[in-house]
């Protein structure tokens, strides 16, 4: 667990959030600032700063991490309308939080190109 991190804090229950899944790996939440009438954050249990400290032993909580967002987007009732995963890594990337993480957007057509 990184010390100071949010999403650590937040993986661990030290710090309420609106939890709509979790499991052993990877926790999901709604996100305090939405973006979209549904955005929810999809986070690992385990600290990864970023997108660049994930390993090859890493693809079966990545496999997780996709799996989990398929699963709420039917859950919640947005998957036939469709839906967008982000991932922001490192500062110019958009990346605020240093934990890996993934933004589950829907609920309005999203435009392209992004940001």
């Amino acid at each position: 667990m990184g010390r100071d991190c949010l999403f650590c804090k937040i993986a661990a229950g030290e710090i309420p959030c609106q939890k709509v899944f979790e499991d052993e790996w990877v926790v999901a939440f709604k996100d305090i600032e939405p973006q979209a009438p549904h955005h929810i954050l999809l986070i690992p249990r385990r600290h990864i700063p970023t997108t660049l400290d994930l390993a090859a032993s890493d693809q079966a909580l990545l496999g997780r991490l996709f799996q989990t967002a398929n699963q709420l987007a039917r859950q919640l009732g947005f998957a036939d309308e469709g839906f967008r995963i982000v991932n922001n890594c490192n500062d110019f990337g958009g990346q605020v939080i240093g934990h890996l993480h993934f933004h589950l957007l829907a609920g309005r057509r999203m435009g392209w190109p992004p940001g």
